[in-house]
């Protein structure tokens, strides 16, 4: 059984990886166009995008010698559902602390000049 949730962590561990899916956002491209910002072989960028797709974060295409890249965004579903359930706890523990804090507050002022 693969775990997908590790596998997309895992993808996203890496800033040249994060770079490439935000370069992603705004339209498929070519490994060349990929490889551009980066001082790393085309190689070693294709094993980036290759642990990307693996991942569910990138389709790639084929159009003869063209293997143009997009971004899956579905693929960051499962962070965002895992993400949601700790935003939800959080937002909920902030929530207490910021009543316990007026509650203070209100308690420190009574009676008392500032």
């Amino acid at each position: 059984m693969v775990d997908t949730l590790s596998q997309t962590f895992h993808a996203l561990a890496d800033p040249t990886r994060r770079a490439i899916l935000a370069r992603l956002r705004s339209g498929e491209a070519s490994v060349n166009a990929l490889a551009e910002p980066f001082q790393m072989s085309l190689p070693a960028i294709s094993k980036h995008l290759k642990v990307l797709e693996r991942a569910g974060l990138i389709a790639r295409g084929r159009e003869a010698q063209f293997r143009p890249a997009r971004l899956k965004p579905q693929g960051l579903q499962d962070i965002d559902a895992w993400i949601a359930s700790y935003r939800h706890l959080w937002s909920e523990r902030l929530d207490r602390l910021e009543d316990y804090l007026q509650q203070m507050q209100r308690e420190g002022g009574e009676g008392h000049e500032p």
